[in-house]
């Protein structure tokens, strides 16, 4: 809101700063206990692949890491230090090999342990009590 030489009144709305507005005032205002179900639902299905992309990012780099000093040795050290520097490198390269591995197989763990709470949600939110088997 803006008052100009005039004294005429200008007012300027945007639907992106009241947007943001609203989403830093849900941040602040106390949180119910009743949460909405889709909202539970999105929680959900993220917290499935955030997990593993946590472990096999922290995995990854570990191994990246690793493999950096080695190649580090290898290219400043002597004949002594070149060979303990492959030896590391390789080392590096076993956590930078199971990252992916990993991921699967805690994306697998999640999804099992969150789909009866997820198709609860969906079958609460959608009202359609039907199996799809039939």
């Amino acid at each position: 809101m803006e008052t100009n030489q005039n004294n005429a009144f200008s007012y300027h709305y945007n639907a992106k700063e009241k947007q943001d507005l609203e989403s830093i005032r849900k941040k602040y205002l106390p949180q119910s206990k009743a949460e909405d179900p889709m909202e539970r639902l999105y929680a959900l299905d993220r917290s499935v692949t955030r997990k593993p992309t946590a472990f096999s990012i922290a995995l990854g780099v570990i191994g990246t890491l690793i493999m950096g000093g080695g190649m580090s040795m290898v290219m400043v050290g002597p004949l002594s230090l070149f060979i303990v520097g492959i030896i590391v490198g390789v080392v590096g390269m076993i956590p930078i090999a199971l990252a992916y591995p990993v991921y699967a197989y805690v994306f697998k763990k999640e999804k099992e342990r969150v789909a009866p709470e997820i198709l609860r949600l969906i079958e609460e939110v959608s009202g359609d009590s039907t199996p799809e088997n039939e």
